[in-house]
């Protein structure tokens, strides 16, 4: 048992279960909650319910009918204060028991009323079945051409006849289809009945919490517990001006957060916070298990099954996968940001204001932060794959919240360029982001010299495939710019391919670029109007009863 003492005290409760109900003299206080804050995390989400309630001396139960039911159990927690000594006891889960309407007995008089009905509409179409069928006997039986001696009738009262005939089937059909109508009204108002009497499953879960205080008191609780369905993801804006030659390039890097959930109820005007823990995964990193090297069994004849364990084993399935711009003329109005909170191993945003968050409605996006970065700007190619020149802006990650990886909209100078992928960085990572293709900037690559054959002294020993080639890059531009191009050296895993860079390369910035084997980068500043060249020649040299192919690496 816990106890509250006139201001605040905080309490931590695991979750009772049904053997732990509070004892049978303690009487129920019924009792409504509100969600009042909400953690999401990329995994789940904490929620935390409100409860205030006047509670009278003595034992009592709190019963609050309205929790999800997808709620984890396990994880309710509870704490709250009072103004007088209250002591927490235990805390039951237990979904409603379903329950007719309380207007049952209206209920059941309103369908026995429409089955009534239906009854004399059956009636009425029976009667007028009658009629209709008289009617048809009549024409077939009775002469109308004949008077009652044998004499011919007139040809007036021969139609007089036919009328008559045809006035009362008519009359007769037109009462069935009007009484089927009827009918076919009252069987969808039984029906409608028939659910409203109906016992409905649980919608919410019903929480009971004991509570015990010498005085009466005004309480409040606060109930927090997890859910699985909902999760949020990070989303980002890069807003690119390049700039001119009296204005630098400025990027401005919206971080938004979209949510999304299905936890079976609303999160109407919550403190509404983000999270990086991802609660999934447990707490412990998994167990290995020895890894044993040994020879294969010997292969069994084919034949009966020996014992009912191998029957067994040759039965059971094989495991299966763990499932894991603002307009022109005016001012664009600000967005309120998140508040980061940044700790040793988690950080969260806590986003401004109250928020809402209804129920399988969509994905929500918030704001969460705005950066103003000054970025380097750069002009990268891979003209042995494609001749475009693309914009490049890189900046360092100052902030201690990391960039998480999401993905991300490009916009260069208020013109959308296209979507991609934002790598995760943390604090003072380089951060690079292609804003596409810039036209002002022309790469040629061109094959100058491609020789396959043989070498050695007198015998021919080896084979060769010698390659040169040249890139001319002209920056069109009215400003200098960085350029960096991309090629490839071919790389040997074998120790009898020899691979050489030969002497009229241009000699490279850079090798192994960014941790890939035989990626080159040429890096550079071109002047206004500026052409350069870049040579690049290699040589292959391998066995000759041998042959050999080149692949990118898989």
């Amino acid at each position: 048992m816990r106890t509250i003492a006139n201001s605040l005290v905080t309490t931590s409760l695991v979750v009772v279960a049904a053997l732990a109900a509070g004892p049978v003299w303690a009487a129920d206080v019924d009792a409504s909650s509100a969600v009042d804050a909400v953690t999401v995390y990329p995994d789940g989400a904490s929620v935390t319910r409100l409860i205030t309630l006047d509670l009278p001396s003595g034992d009592n139960t709190l019963v609050a009918k309205d929790f999800p039911l997808t709620l984890d159990p396990s994880s309710l927690r509870v704490e709250g204060e009072a103004g007088a000594k209250l002591t927490i006891g235990a805390i039951d889960t237990r979904p409603p028991r379903a329950a007719p309407p309380v207007n049952l007995p209206e209920l059941d008089k309103r369908i026995e009323a429409l089955k009534d009905e239906r009854a004399n509409l059956d009636g009425a179409i029976n009667a007028a079945t009658a009629r209709r069928k008289f009617a048809e006997r009549f024409a077939e039986t009775s002469p109308a051409g004949l008077g009652e001696k044998g004499e011919a009738r007139p040809i007036a009262e021969w139609r007089a006849a036919f009328a008559a005939v045809a006035d009362e089937v008519a009359s007769a059909d037109s009462a069935i289809r009007d009484a089927e109508r009827k009918q076919r009204d009252i069987d969808r108002d039984i029906a409608r009945l028939e659910s409203d009497r109906a016992q409905k499953p649980p919608r919410k879960l019903e929480v009971r919490i004991d509570l015990a205080t010498a005085a009466a008191t005004r309480a409040t609780l606060r109930v927090t517990y997890t859910v699985r369905n909902a999760r949020w993801a990070p989303l980002y804006d890069a807003r690119l001006d390049t700039g001119a030659k009296d204005r630098k390039p400025a990027l401005e890097l919206v971080r938004r957060a979209e949510i999304t959930q299905s936890t079976g109820e609303d999160w109407s005007n919550v403190a509404l916070a983000v999270s990086t823990v991802r609660t999934a995964r447990g707490g412990s990193a998994p167990e290995l298990n020895s890894l044993i090297v040994q020879y294969p069994q010997p292969p069994r004849p084919m034949g009966a099954v020996s014992s009912l364990s191998d029957a067994k084993l040759r039965a059971m399935p094989a495991p299966m996968p763990e499932s894991a711009a603002p307009e022109q003329g005016g001012k664009r109005a600000d967005e309120q940001q998140a508040v980061a909170e940044v700790g040793g191993f988690q950080v969260m945003f806590k986003i401004s204001g109250r928020v809402s968050v209804g129920a399988s409605e969509g994905a929500k996006s918030l704001l969460v932060s705005t950066a103003t970065i000054a970025p380097e700007l750069a002009v990268r190619a891979v003209p042995v794959t494609d001749p475009t020149a693309f914009l490049e802006a890189s900046f360092k990650q100052g902030e201690d919240a990391p960039l998480l990886p999401g993905r991300i909209a490009i916009y260069r100078d208020g013109v959308f360029v296209g979507r991609g992928q934002m790598a995760g960085a943390g604090k003072d990572e380089t951060v690079r982001l292609g804003f596409g293709a810039d036209d002002k900037v022309k790469i040629e690559r061109s094959v100058v010299r491609r020789n396959e054959g043989s070498a050695g002294l007198i015998v021919t020993t080896s084979k060769t495939d010698e390659r040169s080639f040249k890139t001319s890059v002209r920056n069109g531009h009215d400003f200098p710019i960085k350029i960096a191009i991309e090629d490839q050296l071919p790389v040997s895993e074998n120790e009898d391919i020899v691979v050489e860079m030969l002497p009229a390369t241009t000699a490279p910035t850079a090798t192994n670029l960014r941790d890939k084997r035989g990626v080159l980068e040429w890096a550079f500043e071109a002047k206004p109007g500026e052409v350069r060249d870049i040579a690049f020649a290699w040589r292959v040299r391998w066995p000759k009863d041998k042959a050999v192919i080149m692949a990118p690496a898989g």
